[in-house]
């Protein structure tokens, strides 16, 4: 009873798109932490599709993120149309009966469904060979975008401004909302230290030195789909976060975890460290694709690129831990301070690995 009546809200759903086949059944699909995700089988066999409901939380411009999404989607369409099936290595989203848009509000909530590509498989461990997959799958995204001349927004307004984090972790300290400052002020004064440091990338862009590029923004290895067969890279997939940015966005971030030897919250700093096999293969697969339309000055800046991610990502759960943890999940009172400490002790691991 509880499944009819389960599909009988996804019907309700479903009716709204242009599907080519009679929805069965839906089902949980992935462990994504912002969207709601479900695998949706039907009366074709060689036919299932992706259900998404979007989080217009984090993503308030739904319509202009799903802009960006057409806009992406419709360019990489173009530049694979030699391809034997360009569908194996393009996200396709069905339209919306009543608009013809690639989503739909029903009720309180927008969703929006893609043609599954069957014999695909995700990962989730970071090795050499998957880094030097990802390196070159994410770098290939980026060369094919740099002729892409639609406008697309930032669907997180300023996701990777250094400049607005440390803005935000100063106001935090100015309020001190829950008397959190003093027992870290040290931290404080130590992410302080390299404030000039860190900021570069954005007065070089307001100078014009540094261009913004069309970034995936969200570069985990659990971000392509791979030929369960072959194991060739297919395609990228999560385009919620493609947006302009600078290089360092794709290449830095994917680094910070991917190439951590320890979770983001590991307690026990001596298990912390670089991993350059890693960051090597990562790096040579990157450039492989990417080497054509980095500028010296871009290429120049890489190592700056991995030391900025750690550095972001301490600043931003510092900022929360003396917020009184109102952002981040956290297990208990002191998560987002183990968070800040393991991120500083991997960009001091980078410090020691990279010149």
């Amino acid at each position: 009873r509880n499944n009819r009546n389960s599909m009988k809200k996804f019907d309700a759903i479903l009716d709204n798109f242009a599907l080519e086949a009679r929805p069965l059944n839906v089902s949980h699909l992935g462990d994504g932490l912002i969207n709601d995700t479900y695998m949706v089988e039907t009366d074709r066999p060689d036919l299932r599709y992706v259900l998404q409901r979007i989080n217009h939380c984090v993503f308030q411009d739904v319509d202009g993120l799903q802009r960006n999404i057409d806009a992406v989607t419709r360019h990489l369409r173009g530049k694979m149309a030699d391809f034997p099936d360009p569908d194996r290595h393009v996200l396709r989203f069905i339209p919306c009966r009543a608009t013809g848009r690639s989503y739909c509000r029903v009720g309180a909530d927008y969703w929006r469904v893609s043609v599954y590509i069957p014999g695909t498989v995700t990962i989730k461990e970071v090795t050499a060979e998957t880094a030097a997959s990802a390196g070159r799958a994410f770098g290939r995204f980026e060369a094919m975008l740099t002729d892409l001349r639609e406008p697309l927004i930032e669907t997180i307004p300023d996701f990777h401004n250094m400049e607005l984090r440390l803005h935000q972790l100063r106001v935090a300290v100015a309020s001190d909302p829950v008397s959190r400052v003093d027992s870290v002020r040290p931290i404080v004064e130590a992410i302080e230290a390299r404030a000039s440091e860190m900021t570069v990338a954005e007065r070089l862009g307001r100078e014009g030195k540094l261009p913004r590029r069309l970034c995936h923004c969200d570069t985990k290895v659990n971000n392509m789909l791979i030929d369960a067969v072959t194991g060739e890279v297919l395609c990228v997939i999560d385009l919620d976060t493609v947006m302009p940015s600078f290089v360092f966005s794709d290449y830095g971030d994917f680094l910070r975890t991917g190439a951590c030897t320890a979770a983001e919250d590991e307690p026990d700093l001596s298990k912390i460290d670089f991993d350059m096999d890693i960051y090597r293969a990562f790096t040579d697969g990157y450039l492989s694709e990417a080497e054509s339309f980095l500028t010296p000055l871009e290429r120049s800046m890489l190592p700056f690129a991995v030391r900025l991610f750690p550095y972001m990502q301490a600043t931003r759960f510092l900022t929360d831990y003396i917020n009184g943890d109102t952002y981040y999940k956290t297990t208990g009172p002191e998560h987002n301070l183990v968070r800040t400490r393991a991120q500083l002790a991997l960009l001091d691991a980078i410090d020691r690995r990279l010149p």
